[in-house]
């Protein structure tokens, strides 16, 4: 794997797996990003349980799009925006690193393999640039807990504390070295 020293990493590229293309996110993707949000589900054990809800999921995205780093997830066998993910975070230090995270997908994409599609491509990426990957998940978010160890993602010591309108909430910390990712379960997967 090829490695770009000395310099920030690009946190919008355009990547492209087998069914899944990624892009920067773009002020338009409001309409197709929102009916994917919009869906409870999609947030029932995520910290921000009401993102559904227009006025705070306008607040995600106006945040993604003023930060960078945020990408639509497109459905290449539909056309249809089905998620988005984001960069964020990068930190040059140590070899440096960049989070991985604000992921969320249509459930009826669950356990289909899109997760993994998709962070393989980010984190194939990312390791172009960075020693590290982390992903902050947030602790009773089980699902999002069990797709990241299932991605090869090792719970560290880390935690973050956030700041929410109904008190705070715990996030737990996972990452993936370069090394990791190379011996884990994504890397020999195709897209």
């Amino acid at each position: 794997m090829a490695q770009t020293q000395g310099r920030g990493i690009e946190r919008q590229p355009t990547l492209e797996g087998k069914r899944v293309l990624l892009r920067p996110l773009a002020p338009d993707d409001w309409d197709a990003l929102f009916a994917v949000a919009s869906d409870k589900r999609v947030w029932a054990q995520h910290p921000m349980h009401d993102r559904w809800q227009e006025p705070v999921f306008r607040e995600f995205f106006d945040d993604a799009l003023s930060k960078g780093g945020a990408l639509a997830i497109i459905d290449k066998a539909s056309g249809q925006m089905i998620g988005s993910s984001r960069y964020q975070d990068y930190a040059p230090d140590g070899g440096g690193s960049v989070e991985i995270g604000w992921t969320f997908i249509a459930p009826d994409y669950w356990g289909s393999g899109i997760n993994a599609e998709l962070k393989r491509l980010m984190l194939e990426h990312a390791f172009r640039y960075v020693a590290r990957v982390n992903f902050r998940v947030g602790e009773t978010n089980f699902r999002s807990r069990k797709a990241m160890e299932k991605i090869g993602g090792t719970l560290t010591d880390g935690t973050q504390v956030v700041d929410l309108p109904d008190g705070p909430a715990v996030h737990v910390i996972y990452a993936i070295t370069r090394e990791g990712f190379a011996d884990g379960p994504l890397a020999n997967v195709t897209g």
